[in-house]
């Protein structure tokens, strides 16, 4: 039996990820649908295949109820709060993603080398240098930088990405510190702090390297802005619901030499356009945005989409009704 696979993420543009869809059934591509898209087409479809990046689709109550068809949904990506998971339950739909497919995902850098880049850049004014250089003027005086064996880089969450990005600082000659209650960190020159304000006050970089979930939605609020520097700059390629976004904009209005560069914003799929620091970012020269390219390589596309590809294919292969 062939099955309809509807794809609301761009994927031709990915070595092997079509032929392997195609294999598996007839597929239909929708690059950027928007939400009420989606909703007219699903009805048709046994399996749906996304990811967050680029995605204004959240699969959520609308969408599951009018899938009519629908057995299963996969994702290309290791998060998936794009996802109701609850509501997924209800309807007894399996969800495929990356979340625990170690084997593969630690093949996959790239979201940790982008928040080194986005340090860097933070570090250096890097964006606003490149502005100022177009516009004809020739002065490095405000663009003053930091070096990065004179710092302390504060790490939130040691798993894959965290402790890829620990290392890439160590090997710059950072003081690097950890906060983690849940994992033992035991490499060397890695310093492992008991609870997050210790990280905080000490750490000129705080980079966020943690799952989104119940305990840590929200976690970096305005308590943790009261620990941290007047001057740090704040990394997260993770999730922008894990900072509280009203509460970092306050902390830098408050703070002009403080930073941000974030490749996240809070509920970005759904109402990424209201998002505060979006909207800070248009007024400030504090704030660093990209447009949630963490994993978006052309190496970890490959790896990532084609893996999934296989495992949807896996999937209807052993299907029963």
């Amino acid at each position: 039996m062939r099955y309809n696979i509807l794809v609301i993420t761009p994927v031709k543009h990915i070595n092997g990820v079509s032929d392997i869809l195609e294999s598996t059934g007839t597929v239909c591509y929708m690059d950027d649908p928007t939400p009420g898209e989606v909703v007219a087409a699903i009805g048709d479809y046994d399996a749906i295949f996304t990811n967050p990046n680029k995605s204004k689709v959240f699969i959520g109550s609308e969408v599951i109820e009018a899938a009519r068809r629908l057995k299963v949904i996969c994702t290309a990506s290791t998060g998936t709060n794009h996802i109701d998971k609850a509501c997924a339950a209800e309807h007894k739909l399996p969800i495929l993603s990356l979340t625990e497919e170690r084997q593969v995902i630690n093949r996959i850098s790239s979201t940790a080398e982008l928040a080194f880049a986005l340090m860097m850049a933070g570090l250096r004014h890097l964006a606003l240098a490149h502005r100022s250089a177009l516009a004809g003027e020739w002065d490095y005086t405000r663009f003053i930088g930091r070096q990065m064996n004179c710092l302390t880089i504060g790490v939130i969450g040691y798993g894959r990405l965290g402790s890829m990005f620990a290392d890439y600082c160590r090997a710059f000659g950072s003081r690097v510190i950890v906060y983690d209650p849940y994992k033992a960190v035991e490499a060397e020159g890695m310093e492992q702090v008991g609870g997050l304000p210790a990280l905080l006050r000490e750490s000129d970089v705080v980079a966020v390297h943690v799952h989104v979930t119940e305990e840590t939605r929200g976690m970096v609020d305005k308590q943790c802005f009261a620990y941290m520097k007047r001057d740090a700059l704040l990394v997260n390629t993770a999730r922008g619901d894990i900072v509280n976004e009203l509460d970092l904009v306050e902390y830098l209005k408050a703070n002009p030499e403080a930073r941000v560069a974030t490749d996240v914003l809070a509920d970005e799929v759904r109402n990424r356009l209201n998002s505060p620091l979006l909207k800070y970012a248009q007024e400030s020269d504090q704030v660093i945005v990209t447009p949630h390219i963490g994993g978006m390589t052309s190496e970890a596309q490959e790896i990532a989409y084609g893996h999934m590809a296989r495992r949807l294919r896996d999937f209807f292969s052993s299907y029963q009704e």
